[in-house]
């Protein structure tokens, strides 16, 4: 199993503008604590396709999830290149030069050089189940049925995050905005809790979830 969810790096072109360059894996592992209660979580080979391959859909570079920090765009500046595959989602942005950079910019480069800020970490929504019924399922892990794994086969990309501890790191970590999961049993899904100061698509198959990660 791979442990590395995603990486990042800084390349510089013609020693003025930066390149950032990075990847998401498919397939991994995440492990969620919330309040003493365990989830793991993986995303599916090609689960991104959908916003992907849709060339006239928006998708951002963040940095932290913020989209008041935002460093390329695929539509608005044109700067972000998105790869799809079977194995990863890849990216590379041209930044603009260093005189023309606001300062958000400025440092998310020094720290992504320093090592500070090393993660990506993806932003997307997934559709409701009754529209896509099989976009995601939650199964008992194989011989830990206390725990339950979340399969994403389905999702809406709408950003990429450069940070600094991405939760798809094969590690515990500190779940943000989820709501608790709820077995099938009881007729529930488990949901995101969703914030509308974050924009984003709102054609996304009809609905709109963020997932902080």
């Amino acid at each position: 199993m791979i442990e590395l969810l995603g990486e990042i790096e800084v390349r510089r072109r013609g020693g003025k503008r930066p390149r950032l360059r990075g990847s998401f894996p498919y397939g991994t592992l995440a492990t969620v604590r919330d309040r003493g209660r365990v989830r793991k979580e993986t995303i599916a080979s090609r689960a991104f396709a959908f916003a992907i391959e849709d060339r006239d859909r928006e998708i951002n570079l963040l940095l932290g999830h913020s989209f008041g920090a935002p460093l390329a765009s695929r539509r608005a500046a044109g700067n972000l290149e998105i790869e799809d595959t079977a194995e990863a989602v890849r990216f590379e942005a041209t930044l603009p030069e260093e005189a023309r950079q606001p300062t958000w910019m400025r440092d998310a480069v020094l720290a992504i050089e320093a090592g500070l800020v090393s993660g990506v970490s993806p932003g997307f929504s997934v559709p409701p189940k009754g529209v896509v019924p099989d976009a995601e399922r939650f199964v008992p892990e194989p011989g830990n049925p206390g725990v339950h794994i979340r399969e994403i086969h389905q999702a809406v990309l709408f950003e990429l995050s450069a940070v600094t501890r991405p939760a798809y790191n094969g590690t515990s970590i500190e779940a943000r905005a989820w709501r608790e999961y709820e077995a099938e049993t009881r007729g529930r899904m488990g949901r995101v809790a969703g914030s509308s100061a974050l924009g984003g698509d709102s054609r996304a198959f009809g609905n709109r979830r963020r997932i902080w990660l």
